[in-house]
């Protein structure tokens, strides 16, 4: 059994591997949360060349509503690797994700809800 700074490092590293791979740009820096039945990841320096260039465009309302809408698109569609991801590292099921990402900050969350608390190493559970 794992610790909790090993699952939140393994989650981050997957993440980090599912971005470079699916999305075909890593980010800057990932930290994960493991909290009870809940993972949080923080990525940072998500954005690609491209999407910062159209997010600073004077049309900063429509650039950053699409940069949305895609990442949101690209994210439902990889759902179930991410939910492979989340099983494999804690032996939960997810029963919700959700996510958001600043086109402001290039930085975006993830949120997972499991079918249950993780447990961790010396018996006791994440908190």
């Amino acid at each position: 059994m794992k610790t909790k700074g090993q699952i939140e490092a393994d989650i981050s590293e997957a993440v980090i591997k599912f971005e470079r791979e699916y999305m075909g740009r890593g980010p800057e820096e990932a930290r994960s949360y493991l909290l009870g039945d809940m993972i949080l990841v923080r990525l940072r320096g998500v954005l690609t060349p491209a999407e910062k260039q159209l997010a600073e465009s004077s049309d900063y309302t429509e650039g950053g509503r699409l940069i949305k809408q895609i990442r949101m698109q690209l994210l439902e569609k990889a759902r179930s690797l991410l939910e492979t991801i989340v099983y494999d590292v804690t032996g939960r099921r997810v029963t919700s994700l959700h996510t958001d990402i600043s086109t402001k900050t290039g930085e975006r969350i993830i949120v997972w809800t499991l079918d249950g608390t993780v447990q961790c190493r010396t018996g006791e559970t994440s908190s």
